[in-house]
């Protein structure tokens, strides 16, 4: 007898269709978070987007600062009604520095149907949570700025502020050219943001016709340097290029003045940071030049607004983490907004089609998801980054 000789009954047949309906969305169901293709988000309803930062372990004072930047922007939409008249609800998630906890909340914003990310500070994090958030088109808008984040070529991924390549090419020019400096020292460290630093400063300085007199790499978790900064001593450098996260950089610098090294350190984003001053001290970290596209509160009107509302809102100054963070929450609410609330490769596309006028600078996103590619040169002096003079 054939299989179609004898028509199955009608409730047996709604009955199959019914079980394998089921058995489907079992499947699914039991698949590994952060594998399925799509994240679809909802049309009503408040609007998950979640914050990926550390806020726990060394480098906890980002996490927090990138927090409260993101919060307030959230809270002043919210304020004026949110989204087309849908709340944005803000979770914040504690990655502790770690790329495996990173890969695993990413998993979770998928199997949780967030509908973007902004986060994290620790370039390490955000390339190993990048492939996760790519195959469920989770839209990220990333604090780090290591160019290993751009080599992931992911649609999905922006960057709130310039790459190591922008931050350094523009130290090298000012300490080269401006300064005329010729003997420099580098001392970097072997993680994701150290390298980063290390191979577009040292390529920059190359580019200018000059060789590091001499070239340290520490690790991440390194307390200790007397034997890198003594080598480093024995050169006699003009200036001394740095590149590792804030404490470690406070706790080079401490240790070289310790040494009786005198001559300026100069670095990116970490060195313009209270911590970095904090743990150098305020008269080791006199002097150090600092590359970066947010020096101080008070350069422009917006950046007094920005700092005056953080006051309020926290009891604390602002500083760059906290206005990177508060620039990439608003593209992305102006891109939910433009493209009403919209997901997915929609959402991304209208992120990279936002021209937003931010704290950092003028955002036009480029095909590797860059929106800014321009520094300005500070110097802390009296235990403040402010304007090189």
């Amino acid at each position: 007898m054939t299989r179609s000789s004898t028509p199955r009954p009608p409730t047996t047949t709604r009955a199959a269709v019914c079980a394998a309906a089921v058995l489907a969305a079992a499947l699914t169901a039991c698949g590994a978070p952060g594998e399925s293709a799509d994240n679809t988000g909802a049309s009503s309803g408040p609007i998950k987007v979640a914050v990926v930062n550390a806020q726990s372990g060394q480098l906890s004072s980002l996490g927090d600062w990138e927090y409260k930047g993101a919060r307030l922007a959230v809270d002043e939409w919210n304020k004026k009604g949110g989204i087309d008249g849908r709340t944005v609800q803000l979770k914040l998630f504690d990655d502790q520095g770690d790329p495996t906890t990173g890969t695993n909340i990413a998993r979770r914003l998928v199997s949780e149907k967030y509908v973007a990310m902004i986060g994290t500070a620790e370039s390490a994090v955000t390339i190993a949570m990048g492939p996760v958030l790519q195959q469920a088109k989770i839209p990220n808008i990333t604090s780090g700025q290591s160019d290993g984040l751009v080599a992931l070529k992911s649609p999905y991924l922006f960057l709130n502020g310039p790459t190591s390549t922008t931050y350094d090419t523009t130290l090298a020019q000012h300490l080269v050219t401006d300064k005329g400096y010729r003997k420099i020292a580098m001392i970097t460290n072997n993680g994701s943001f150290g390298k980063g630093e290390h191979d577009a400063f040292l390529t920059s300085v190359k580019g200018l016709g000059v060789t590091p007199a001499t070239d340290q790499v520490v690790t991440t978790d390194q307390k200790e340097f007397s034997a890198a900064l003594t080598k480093i001593r024995s050169t006699k450098p003009e200036v001394i290029f740095i590149g590792s996260e804030e404490v470690e950089a406070g706790l080079i610098v401490k240790q070289a003045r310790d040494l009786g090294i005198t001559a300026p350190f100069a670095g990116a984003a970490p060195q313009g940071t209270p911590v970095f001053i904090d743990t150098a001290g305020k008269e080791a970290a006199e002097g150090t030049i600092v590359s970066s596209p947010y020096l101080s509160n008070d350069v422009s009107d917006a950046s007094k607004k920005f700092a005056a509302a953080y006051l309020a809102a926290y009891g604390e100054e602002a500083e760059m983490h906290g206005a990177k963070a508060y620039d990439g929450a608003n593209i992305l609410l102006s891109a939910l907004e433009t493209s009403k609330g919209a997901v997915g490769e929609e959402l991304a596309d209208a992120i990279r089609a936002t021209r937003y006028q931010g704290l950092l600078g003028d955002f036009r996103f480029d095909g590797t998801g860059v929106g800014i590619t321009r520094t300005t040169i500070g110097v802390i002096r009296d235990g403040k980054l402010v304007p090189q003079q």
